[in-house]
Order: C-alpha cells, then sequence, then structure tokens
C-alpha cells in the first residue's frame, strides 16, 4: 500500500503545475488527502470487511475534499484528480493506473443494473471536466474522454478520444474520424426485475 501512496503522490508531481513542493502537496491539496483516505478505507470496506466505518469515514472525505468515492470502488496507483469538487466514483467502479481525472466527473450507475453497476475504466485514461459515464460500461486504456462528455451504456475502445453529448470517437489510434460509440457489452438486469 505505501509504494500506491507513494505513487499518486508523483502523480500530483506529474500532473500539478502549482503543486511546488511535496510539503504544499500533503496539506493542501485535497483531492490528494480523497485519494489517501479511499485507500484507507477501500482497505477496511474490502479486506477487512468492517461495515459502517468506511462509509462513515468516506462521508468525512466527501465533506472535507468534495470528492465522493464509495469504499468499495477500485483504484489503481498514480491516480490524479485535479481540483476534485463534485467528483462521484460509484461502488463498482474500477479504476486502472496512472488515471488523471477532473473536477465534476461521475462514474456511476443507470438503475438498470445489478451486481456490477458502475464504469470500468483502463490504465491511461483521461476524463475531463463534467463527463459523466454511466453504466457497467468498459473504457480501454490510453483513451481521453473530454470535457462534458455524456456516455451511457457505450463502451469505449482503447487508444482513441471521445468527446460529445452522446459520446462519439473523434480520434482512433491517431487518426481523426467520426465514430459512434459501441453498445456496452454486459448482462442486461434491471431492478425491476
Amino acid at each position: 500500500m505505501s509504494l500506491t501512496f507513494i505513487e499518486d503522490i508523483k502523480a500530483v508531481k506529474r500532473n500539478d503545475p502549482a503543486a511546488k513542493n511535496i510539503v504544499e502537496t500533503l496539506l493542501c491539496h485535497t483531492p490528494l488527502h480523497a485519494i489517501l483516505t479511499h485507500r484507507v478505507i477501500h482497505f477496511l470496506h474490502c479486506s477487512l470487511r468492517i461495515p459502517i466505518l468506511p462509509r462513515c469515514i468516506s462521508v468525512f472525505s466527501r465533506f472535507w475534499s468534495g470528492v465522493e468515492i464509495h469504499p468499495g470502488a477500485k483504484i489503481g496507483k498514480g491516480f490524479f484528480i485535479d481540483h476534485g469538487t463534485g467528483v462521484v466514483i460509484g461502488e463498482t467502479a474500477e479504476i486502472g493506473e496512472y488515471c488523471v481525472m477532473f473536477h465534476g466527473v461521475t462514474l456511476g450507475g443507470t438503475g438498470h443494473h445489478l451486481d456490477k453497476r458502475h464504469p470500468t475504466i483502463g490504465n491511461n485514461v483521461l476524463i475531463g471536466a463534467n463527463a459523466t459515464l454511466l453504466g457497467p460500461i468498459t473504457v480501454g486504456d490510453n483513451t481521453k474522454i473530454g470535457a462534458t462528455t455524456v456516455i451511457i451504456n457505450r463502451d469505449v475502445p482503447a487508444d482513441c478520444t471521445v468527446v460529445g453529448d452522446p459520446g462519439r470517437i473523434v480520434k482512433r489510434n491517431g487518426k481523426q474520424v467520426n465514430e459512434p460509440l459501441p453498445l456496452a457489452h454486459y448482462k442486461h438486469t434491471s431492478n425491476a426485475e
């Protein structure tokens, strides 16, 4: 876990030009506080199976940082949130390594799925401000999601750039394109069933 903490701190230095030194980063970077707190409460929630306390700590963390991360969410090392206010990461969300996320991003559910309800984000993914990704979708490695993009129940391939509402692929493997996103490949299970 300590290596993951170190990678999270390095992610701030790598991605935030306003982070002048390690002391300022540790004391003043509230999205980092949210991520480091999540690392602890995820361990309490998933490994030690301690009830209620991890959720209570996550509520305090949301109050302090403006970032809401459910204790069940799985987040890879080197995760960076810029600014952070309004970020929501659901219980079954999974985020790969070295991802960057801006303020206002939602990794949420649609209310129509059981078990896996939230997005799975690959490695080295950048998600722009106020983007909304809903459902048990998959976002491939090395992908960029533009600011205010909306993706609902659609998978995003690796190595592409997606923008718009609804999201469309505008760049794939370095070449300009204009393609719709493919439907997500998951078993549709409604809560109403």
